[in-house]
């Protein structure tokens, strides 16, 4: 009878298997699709409320189409020549020409040190792949300089998303790869085994294409928004969380076939053994990643349901297709080190010698631990900048980052990308007069009634030049459009201290209804958008794990000491990580979304092995007191929960393969403190403190009154 239902078993699993393998071939082809639905403009994941959305509202109004406008910039240091300016006379007319490109393009504007020329080239702003198309083709145009001593280069607000784009388009390929060798190699170094690897590996793939498939199809229908930076974060996250639970899952799997003889009842108990760990630590992963929907900023928004998608995909892969995967290979997958009875003892020999140091000084461990994180932590204080410049995303010179220099040495800071106010024709003198007051503000002009796009010369050329301020303004619905050019480059800090100086200015004009938006407003409200965010959703994750951890441990003062470690592994590792950033990699400075998406993904997985630590300690507790089973717990666990935090350290590394600082600096942070929850939170802090409070920390549930003999708690 036990032979026939092994047997049945057995088809089960290779139906479920044959199944999954079908869906994973019709899955495939949507993991190098995602870029096709992706959305990188950085104004459309701005608050709804924020006044630069309604400043880009009331644009749409000023523009028959609205543009994003690309710089093309021709400098030479001895001075711009005569057939200099035949050349760009000649290179206007063929931008012009270009599809996508809104004309009529505004005439060339010269520097006043007379050692350049700039061309205003207002793009078609509909769709992200235009874009990059329209910007490949005005560089293809323009050269890079006709003879030694002539510099062209095409930057701007255009010339940054298509970079920005660029690299996106690249992550389907080269980060995968990259992901892909990178958990070969640890797999292979793990289980030394000539077949096992295969296996996590195929599952992790299988999830990744799932997710992938779910992705494109939810991004396409509109319910979920992608953008290249959470694309690029699918992609670690399924393949280094899929595999954390491949092995853990493997561990239990070749521990119980030490204590089964037959393969289909080793893994019933390893499925009741490991699977709540494994459902409880996706659940706090996706629950964590959810609260991300409480973000003002659509770009927060979309990547917690997108990384969600992935960590769900994967759970349903992992509990279902790898455990029928390894019911099917059974003893044999694991050759030449097959696992039997007589390998039960050797499990986690590795671990006991710690183990074994905890028991006799278990105070001293939590309190050095506890001392060393704290230190690590004043690293905070060198955190430096809270931002990044928009030309300072990446880590090589791109040609929006070389144009953006070229400009700021011969104009003023923010020609180009102009401050927009907007305003009550009644009011508009005043609003100009209350802005051109405000230091950093180097002209202030109306967009006169002919400019269609919105690119009028005149508002950053200074005073007197033609269609300046002597120009009859555009009136739209009884607004005026100001366009105010700052003297500092519109992606500084001090342009975005300036905006908010010009905020306060126009805003106190009575009767003015002054609205400030523009492409420096749109990076200070997603600062200030940021900040809130922080303010919002770190407590909304610490509650949800909270819950979440009660539930399983059945406890209340247990995941409030495990939730303590993680905030104090993850304030580690921020300051760590400021050290490394400024006086290693010499970074500027952090993003303002670093702090809110380290701190999701470092509590959001750092607290997945404390989950898989304690779930295995509660259960040794029930037979043998909570010392011993935090010993034991540690023991049979300290294995494949390294290995696991290794993986996932590993795969998010790989995102230093894009040249985008901000994926590098959050790849390191989740690396960095992977590795400190794996090595000192959960091998020696979490251990070390649950064994001096001892059943206590079961408190209140039944666990915590229960008396066992001496020597066990």
């Amino acid at each position: 009878m036990a032979g026939s239902r092994s047997r049945v078993a057995l088809l089960v699993a290779a139906v479920l298997v044959v199944g999954w393998l079908v869906v994973g071939v019709i899955s495939a082809p949507y993991a190098g699709r995602l870029s096709e639905v992706a959305t990188n403009d950085n104004a459309a994941f701005l608050p709804a409320d924020a006044e630069a959305t309604r400043g880009e509202e009331l644009a749409a109004g000023f523009v028959e189409r609205e543009t994003i406008p690309a710089l093309v910039v021709y400098a030479r240091n001895s001075g711009i020549t005569d057939a200099d300016r035949q050349q760009v006379a000649a290179d206007a007319v063929r931008f012009a020409a270009v599809p996508g490109v809104v004309g009529p393009l505004p005439p060339p504007i010269p520097s006043e040190d007379g050692k350049a020329l700039q061309v205003i080239v207002p793009v078609d702003n509909a769709e992200d792949d235009q874009t990059r198309a329209v910007v490949m083709e005005l560089r293809r145009i323009a050269g890079h300089g006709r003879d030694g001593g002539q510099m062209v280069v095409v930057g701007g607000p255009a010339g940054l998303l298509g970079d920005l784009i660029e690299v996106f388009s690249s992550i389907d390929g080269p980060l995968l790869l990259v992901t892909l060798v990178v958990v070969l190699v640890i797999l292979l170094v793990v289980y030394r085994s000539p077949v096992l690897w295969i296996i996590p590996l195929l599952a992790a793939g299988l999830s990744y294409a799932l997710a992938a498939l779910a992705v494109y199809f939810l991004a396409q229908a509109g319910v979920i928004m992608l953008n290249g930076q959470a694309q690029g974060i699918l992609t670690v996250l399924v393949f280094g969380a899929g595999t954390d639970y491949a092995l853990l899952f493997i561990a239990r799997y070749r521990e119980e076939l030490c204590h089964h003889k037959n393969a289909v009842q080793a893994m019933l108990a390893a499925w009741r053994g490991a699977a709540p760990a494994i459902f409880a630590s996706g659940g706090t992963v996706i629950a964590g990643l959810l609260c991300l929907l409480l973000s003002s900023l659509t770009s927060n928004q979309a990547l917690g349901p997108v990384a969600a998608v992935g960590i769900g995909a994967t759970l349903v892969v992992m509990l279902t297709f790898l455990p029928a995967l390894l019911m099917i290979g059974g003893r044999w997958a694991f050759w030449p080190r097959s696992p039997y009875s007589e390998h039960a003892a050797s499990v986690g020999r590795l671990w006991k010698p710690i183990a074994h140091f905890i028991a006799r000084r278990a105070r001293l461990v939590w309190v050095v631990t506890t001392l060393v994180l704290i230190g690590l932590g004043f690293g905070l204080t060198q955190l430096g900048a809270t931002r990044l410049g928009q030309t300072e995303l990446f880590t090589n010179r791109t040609d929006s980052v070389i144009a953006q220099e070229v400009i700021d040495r011969h104009y003023p800071g923010g020609l180009g990308s102009p401050v927009t106010i907007f305003t009550l024709v009644g009011t508009a003198d005043r609003v100009t007069e209350a802005a051109r007051s405000v230091p950093g503000v180097a002209e202030v002009h109306p967009q006169p009634a002919g400019d269609t796009n919105g690119t009028d010369p005149g508002a950053s050329t200074g005073p007197g030049a033609p269609g300046g301020a002597a120009a009859e303004p555009k009136v739209v619905d009884g607004r005026v459009q100001l366009q105010a050019t700052l003297t500092t480059s519109a992606d500084s800090e001090e342009a975005e201290e300036t905006v908010r100086r010009l905020r306060v200015a126009v805003h106190a004009v009575p009767d003015a209804d002054a609205v400030v938006g523009g492409f420096t407003a749109i990076s200070v409200d997603t600062a200030d958008a940021s900040d809130r965010d922080r303010n919002v959703i770190i407590p909304a994750v610490l509650g949800v794990i909270a819950v979440i951890l009660a539930l399983l441990l059945r406890a209340l003062l247990a995941p409030v000491v495990l939730i303590l470690t993680v905030v104090l592994s993850f304030l580690a590792t921020l300051g760590l990580c400021a050290l490394l950033f400024q006086y290693v990699f010499g970074f500027p400075g952090v993003d303002a979304s670093f702090p809110l998406f380290a701190f999701v993904f470092l509590v959001a997985l750092g607290i997945d092995y404390n989950i898989f630590l304690m779930s295995r300690v509660r259960e040794e507790s029930v037979r043998r007191g909570t010392r011993s089973g935090v010993l034991r717990g540690l023991v049979v666990t300290g294995g494949v929960i390294t290995s696991a935090g290794i993986v996932l350290a590993a795969t998010f590394s790989a995102l230093a393969v894009l040249p985008l600082v901000i994926l590098i600096e959050l790849g390191l942070a989740v690396a960095l403190g992977v590795l400190l929850d794996t090595i000192i939170v959960r091998s020696l802090l979490v251990p070390a403190l649950t064994y001096d409070i001892g059943s206590a920390i079961w408190w209140p549930s039944r666990l915590s009154r229960e008396r066992h003999h001496p020597g066990r708690d």
